[in-house]
């Protein structure tokens, strides 16, 4: 949400300086076309795309007394009963279609360095300085809730002059113009990132014809008034005695005009470049026993971690540590786009508080969002473990760098995935044996986000011999299911894409994916994945059931079997594909059944009166409504 920054307005920002939206080439290239703005300053805007009106007539006077309107508690038993009455919940598969547009332009956006910023540790007297940005235009979006572009450079470590030097090329970016907002922050594990300022700019038009402002980029002020004020002041106190130092940073970015972009041209999507990040978790890690190899290099060729593990503990925690670390390892790849316009599903409202908790209203619903929002970022955590790096888009690199990300066929393992609007695949191995605290896997994958691309399970497996095959049944023996030479468990995998298979689903409950859109995803991936052969199977098909079961089996024998539930009470706040059997239970068991102290607690905000019934329930009803938590792992 922006943040409304209370200084004087700049006259540059008045209508009649804009360039006329029918001038000349050499309009766009006029001075007052780049501005910085304050953070609340909306995108530009044309006559083709006009922003929406005020919503419900927000601004229209109405006649006679107000009308009583309904309570929160009103609106949520209409709702309830809205879902119950309903043979199929709202959500799923939405076929809204991209709105038209005429064509935009690609424009690549680059993030040099930043200068003078301030140091917000204390005890380093620096800061691990990254930068967020968020782009926004006047192309109208399919629902409102469908997220802008967010683009995240790297973080560089105890400095105050960070040089990134990262592209962001985006494609579809219309002739209005846009907002490109850019926020620094000081990467503060597991504390909050403190800010370090922002800087806002709006570009009125764009056209072939526009220069741009090239590398080595145009320097822009940093707002202060948004930053930690911490930070400020100790820098400050350490200049107060030093003549001629500037209090304000300085961001140098550029952004040009790489040329017309394809269709669809009402969407706005990522070209480039591919990248990834690696999350570790070590305490995750060591509860579950899974390890990874600390150098991504050995991921291809160290398959024996149990006997190096139990070998090293005679040497030492050194010799432990110069081969493997306890980590649960989450990743995030970024995809080239466009997604394919079918590739697109609504959150499935089966319950009335999975609604308020996705789009955060009620108590009840702000309470679990912003819980969801810590899980997802204790899950997707950036701090000095976590690994980054770019890839060639669309080649045998990118195939490589998921089967590395994915260990190869090594272990039976199983992922859960999210792929989002922008294209960015987020994965861990969690499997059905990995409970997720308060909601769905999918849930949690998404970071809540109210509309996705697509979502399920998959896992890798490796063919006796290399050919791109995208049949279930590829006619030869694969690995795990069967024991063959040339790869894990014994010897490490081939290093060419040919000789493995994604197996891909759409298992999800959270947002139950479509299966007639399997075929959009399999043409996604393959586009993305040259080299991999790619089987799409729906979640209710036999043999789908079949292989992951598979899988399973397989994990038992080879790999660790992650079974683990992180502060898990089967409570009327866990959704995943999973438990749907739960929460039918729950609703037979009545408003009281199987509930955690937090949802007691909530009870008895909304309703007081209900003190006693809640602490005068009989035993078999206590019973029922603790938790059933704990932490075990095998």
């Amino acid at each position: 949400m922006s943040t409304r920054i209370e200084e004087p307005a700049d006259p540059g920002l008045h209508s009649q300086d804009r360039p006329s939206q029918g001038g000349a080439a050499n309009d766009v290239n006029n001075e007052k076309n780049v501005q910085q703005v304050s953070d609340d300053h909306p995108p530009p805007e044309d006559g083709e795309h006009p922003r929406s009106p005020p919503i419900d007539g927000a601004n229209e006077k109405q006649d006679g007394p107000p009308q009583r309107r309904s309570t929160f508690k009103d609106k949520f038993k209409e709702q309830k009963q809205k879902i119950k009455t309903k043979a199929k919940p709202p959500g799923g598969f939405d076929p809204t279609p991209i709105p038209d547009a005429p064509p935009g332009y690609t424009v690549k956006f680059t993030f040099h360095r930043a200068e003078n910023l301030p140091a917000a540790d204390i005890s380093t007297g620096s800061s691990d300085p990254f930068l967020t940005a968020t782009l926004t235009t006047s192309l109208p979006k399919r629902h409102r809730e469908d997220p802008d572009l967010i683009y995240r450079t790297r973080t560089l470590r105890r400095t105050l002059e960070p040089e990134w030097e990262q592209e962001w090329i985006v494609a579809n970016v219309p002739s209005s113009g846009f907002k490109l907002k850019c926020r620094l922050y000081d990467e503060d594990w597991p504390d909050h990132n403190d800010r370090l300022g922002n800087v806002t700019i709006v570009v009125n038009r764009v056209s072939e014809a526009w220069e741009g402002f090239a590398p080595p980029g145009r320097m822009f002020e940093v707002k202060k008034r948004s930053g930690s004020k911490r930070a400020y002041l100790l820098k400050a106190c350490s200049t107060a005695f030093t003549k001629d130092v500037s209090m304000t940073p300085r961001l140098f970015l550029s952004a040009v005009v790489v040329g017309k972009s394809d269709p669809p041209y009402g969407q706005m999507y990522t070209v480039g470049p591919t990248y990834y990040f690696k999350h570790f978790s070590p305490m995750i890690g060591r509860m579950t026993g899974i390890k990874v190899n600390r150098n991504e290099a050995n991921d291809s060729s160290d398959h024996n971690a149990d006997e190096a593990t139990s070998s090293s503990h005679g040497n030492g925690k050194q010799a432990e540590r110069s081969t493997q670390k306890y980590d649960f390892q989450a990743n995030e790849l970024q995809l080239s786009g466009p997604i394919p316009q079918h590739l697109y599903h609504r959150f499935v409202e089966f319950r009335p508080i999975i609604g308020l908790l996705f789009r955060s209203r009620g108590l009840r619903g702000k309470l679990l969002n912003k819980a969801l929002h810590h899980q997802h970022d204790r899950i997707y955590n950036f701090d000095r473990h976590t690994n980054w790096g770019t890839f060639k888009p669309c080649s045998e690199e990118a195939s490589l760098q998921l089967l590395k990300m994915a260990h190869f066929d090594e272990g039976g393992r199983l992922f859960t995935y999210v792929i989002t609007l922008d294209g960015l695949m987020r994965f861990t191995e969690t499997g059905k044996e990995f409970g997720i605290d308060l909601l769905s896997k999918h849930t949690m994958h998404s970071d809540a986000a109210i509309y996705i691309a697509c979502s399920g399970e998959f896992f890798i497996r490796r063919l006796k011999k290399p050919k791109i095959t995208n049949d279930p049944d590829p006619g030869e023996p694969t690995h795990p299911d069967q024991q063959i030479r040339g790869g894990p468990p014994l010897e490490a995998p081939p290093s060419k894409p040919e000789y493995y298979q994604l197996v891909i689903d759409n298992d999800s409950g959270t947002y139950r994916p479509d299966k007639s859109v399997l075929p959009d995803l399999q043409k996604l991936l393959e586009r993305n994945f040259p080299g991999l052969g790619i089987v799409t199977l729906a979640c209710d098909d036999p043999e789908d059931q079949k292989l992951k079961a598979t899988q399973i089996k397989v994990k038992k024998r080879e790999g660790h079997t992650v079974n683990m539930v992180l502060n898990r009470s089967p409570s009327a706040t866990s959704f995943s594909s999973d438990d749907i059997s739960d929460l039918e239970d729950m609703e037979r068991a009545g408003e009281i059944g199987r509930k955690s102290k937090k949802e007691r607690a909530w009870d008895l905000l909304e309703e007081p009166r209900r003190i006693k019934e809640l602490t005068g329930k009989r035993p078999s009803d206590a019973a029922l409504s603790g938790p059933s938590g704990g932490s075990t792992a095998a």
